[in-house]
């Protein structure tokens, strides 16, 4: 079966699969740092709808950071890749032809250099996800604009595409401290470079054999890049650009150019991501493999829910985040997605600070409960052992794998021991969390159940403590968010 190349798509139209109608071979406009599979189901087909509206400067130079793999085997495909949408009620196929190039940073670093310093260029992108914001990676996006700014061209727009709170101006911190090294530098970037943030929202998760195996039956040829992703898609992004008539073409592709991202921002962090990072580690120890699986239950979806509604929700600034709620719940039932509950507990450690954090610190400012955030921190600490419920051992993917297995498993069934080390490193739950008793308490308290009975156990024990305590609050009239914690 032959691969999937440019020549191969007018075939693909004849079978109704969307693809290019836009002539590919004009120079990029957009340089994307991190060429995943978020990347290329996100951006990517927003910036083809541009091009498939005649507006030829959305193209996109696509530079995987290290691993060469997707880099080239796109390479091969001139840049051509199938994606599965799919929700509950249709699957269609797209080919989108957005990206006209590859190349690899660490294996081609002139090039990234080149292509920022390029006329043609306009905006940079990024998702290279929490760990990705380094001074390395600062230096190489200072070299290109130094390399510009040599030539006499312009600024670019900077946007940061992943789930880091103030990603925007978190890279351009990054930026100007590197740029102190020349002369002048900083302050052409203070005042001709824009790093708008933005929030980005859409489930994509790893290609599978399976997921290759079925482009190939639609397509008729081969894939080495197929994706597959939901129906659901949202890019909320600040209303500052280096060409300002930017705003209204991002518009017209659907994305969201506000004054104030955070309220979005948090909302997607502290819904989505978290309530994800509490079914992953769940759903690992549960030995359960994706996350339709662990929704379709019946105590992980009152879980979630509860968590969303009673302990993070109501802190919100999105004012439709209830609406936003439901359509997460309605997203992760997706059957098509065959999302890992492994993939999504990757760097969790790094995850945490971002996700959970805040929501606890949060509901206790306000009253608010915070048993089930307790309950998802056991549930990572339950996780870090790395063997679930059945005895089937697991890897543990994350920066701090090493010490954090090591602990974990020393400590073994013994909760309090586990919890005193893992629930108090500052660097997981900042400085206040490890000194709050009450909430070290109950982290022990679900750490312990979690050992004794198993997860799926422990948590249907949760959801009957938990609904007793809200139909009390009904009794005697009260209609806030359960403030009380279970007792020991």
């Amino acid at each position: 079966m032959e691969a999937l190349k440019q020549h191969v798509l007018p075939v693909l139209q004849s079978r109704g699969i969307q693809v290019p109608s836009y002539a590919r071979t004009g120079a990029p406009g957009v340089l994307h740092l991190g060429l995943g599979a978020f990347h290329r189901a996100h951006q990517a087909l927003v910036f083809d709808a541009l091009l498939q509206a005649g507006d030829l400067r959305w193209g996109v130079l696509g530079v995987a950071m290290h691993n060469p793999a997707v880099a080239d085997t796109l390479a091969a495909q001139d840049g051509l890749y199938v994606v599965q949408i799919a929700d509950h009620v249709s699957t269609r196929w797209q080919v989108p032809g957005a990206i006209l190039g590859t190349c690899v940073a660490a294996r081609e670093r002139h090039l990234v250099a080149q292509a920022i310093s390029a006329a043609q260029t306009r905006w940079i992108t990024l998702t290279v996800t929490e760990k990705g914001y380094t001074p390395a990676l600062a230096d190489l996006i200072v070299e290109g604009l130094a390399a510009r700014q040599q030539a006499g061209l312009g600024g670019l727009t900077l946007a940061s595409c992943d789930n880091l709170s103030h990603n925007g101006d978190k890279l351009k911190a990054l930026c100007l401290q590197s740029a102190q090294k020349q002369a002048n530098m900083p302050h052409w970037i203070e005042s001709c470079c824009v790093f708008p943030n933005s929030m980005v929202d859409r489930i994509v998760p790893a290609s599978t054999p399976l997921r290759r195996a079925a482009a190939a039956d639609a397509l008729g040829c081969e894939d080495g890049a197929a994706l597959g992703t939901e129906g659901f898609w949202e890019w909320v992004i600040e209303d500052r650009f280096c060409d300002p008539g930017d705003a209204a073409c991002l518009r017209q592709a659907g994305v969201n150019v506000v004054t104030d991202v955070a309220p979005f921002e948090d909302a997607k962090l502290r819904l989505l991501n978290a309530s994800h990072s509490a079914m992953a580690c769940i759903g690992a120890v549960a030995g359960l493999h994706v996350i339709s699986d662990g929704i379709q239950n019946p105590d992980i979806h009152t879980f979630i829910h509860d968590l969303m509604t009673q302990e993070v929700g109501p802190q919100l600034r999105r004012t439709d985040w209830a609406e936003y709620r439901d359509a997460l719940l309605t997203r992760f039932a997706n059957p098509s997605l065959q999302h890992s509950v492994h993939q999504i507990a990757t760097d969790s450690s790094q995850k945490i600070p971002q996700r959970w954090v805040p929501s606890v610190l949060g509901a206790f400012e306000k009253n608010l409960s915070f048993e089930r955030l307790a309950f998802a921190a056991a549930a990572w600490i339950r996780y870090l052992r790395g063997v679930d419920d059945g005895n089937v051992a697991y890897a543990v993917n994350d920066p701090m794998a090493s010490s954090l297995q090591k602990i974990a498993t020393a400590c073994g069934a013994d909760a309090n021991q586990a919890t005193q080390v893992l629930a108090r490193l500052i660097p997981i739950w900042g400085e206040v969390l490890p000194g709050h008793r009450a909430w070290v308490k109950l982290i022990a308290r679900w750490l312990d159940c979690i050992n004794h009975t198993g997860i799926l156990a422990a948590l249907s024990e949760l959801n009957q403590i938990t609904a007793r305590a809200a139909s009390a609050r009904t009794i005697h009239g009260e209609t806030r968010p359960d403030s009380s914690q279970s007792k020991s």
